[in-house]
């Protein structure tokens, strides 16, 4: 039986939601992993955030991230993950632990489940009294600002426009899209993205927001974005330059896939379009027939 391209999204999205298992896996390391970090270090709060707890992680590609909130003294970047990166190695001696800023990434299972621990600092800077924004660790010795509470809300209310659920669908087709073809491009910053276009439309579809989006991101080269829940500062797509050419040049290739599915869905051709639609997402987009 012939699927439509609108019911094969929904077959895509599906399959690209974590499973039970994974979420179970994460839920049982979380008490080990908090224990491992007070027994060494003052944790005022430690707190889930990014695509696995926002509902737009991709299966077996998202990490799980945490905010670790500390009461030590504010050190340099380099000392905080080392702190964090000492906790784990002491209780996890045989699970690989590495360092890859602004967090200290944790792999259990070879890889299978992966934390990624932000040591993270309260600050006073946020602009409304309920607002809490953090210092975490930039680029070299740099801290930089964010407000994961923050941006959750803004992402939480973008979902319920046009209908619910369609911000976060079109985030977790965007990291797929980053994921399948190994982009360089931060998720966070697609996620916001995805939140922002979405709250600007009156009316969505999978293949032609998509699309969209896409085209929108590749005509302004990946631009900065301000943070649109007015918390912190401008939001970056690539953290070197390298990265935004690698990253700029797969956008130009699926802005222009996604165009050529959402033209061949309009004439009628959806098999042109799921062809374009397979390339677009590594060629794991589900099959017209099946």
């Amino acid at each position: 039986m012939a699927r439509t391209v609108n019911e094969a999204f929904d077959v895509f999205l599906t399959r690209l939601v974590p499973t039970n298992a994974q979420r179970a896996a994460g839920a049982k390391h979380r008490a080990s992993v908090k224990s491992a970090l007070e027994s060494r270090l003052t944790v005022n709060n430690f707190f889930e955030s990014g695509s696995f707890s926002h509902g737009t992680g991709v299966r077996s590609r998202s990490d799980i991230d945490a905010f670790v909130s500390l009461g030590e003294a504010r050190p340099t970047t380099a000392t905080a993950l080392g702190w964090i990166r000492d906790a784990m190695i002491a209780r996890y001696p045989s699970t690989a632990v590495k360092v890859r800023r602004p967090a200290v990434v944790v792999e259990f299972g070879g890889g299978y489940e992966t934390w990624e621990l932000i040591p993270a600092f309260l600050t006073s800077r946020g602009t409304a009294s309920q607002q809490m924004i953090y210092d975490i660790p930039g680029q070299g010795d740099s801290w930089i600002d964010s407000a994961p509470k923050e941006h959750l809300g803004y992402v939480n209310t973008c979902n319920v426009k046009p209908s619910k659920g369609n911000a976060k669908a079109l985030a977790r087709l965007l990291k797929a899209w980053k994921y399948y073809n190994n982009v360089p491009v931060s998720s966070f910053y697609l996620e916001m993205r995805a939140a922002q276009h979405v709250a600007a439309q009156s009316t969505y579809t999978h293949v032609w927001n998509l699309c969209l989006l896409l085209e929108s991101l590749d005509k302004s080269n990946l631009a900065a974005m301000n943070d649109p829940s007015g918390a912190t500062g401008r939001i970056y797509a690539c953290g070197t330059t390298a990265q935004e050419a690698d990253a700029l040049s797969k956008l130009s290739t699926a802005a222009t896939r996604a165009r050529k599915a959402l033209d061949a869905q309009q004439a009628d051709r959806p098999g042109d379009a799921f062809c374009y639609l397979n390339l677009l997402f590594g060629g794991n987009f589900p099959a017209q027939y099946g």
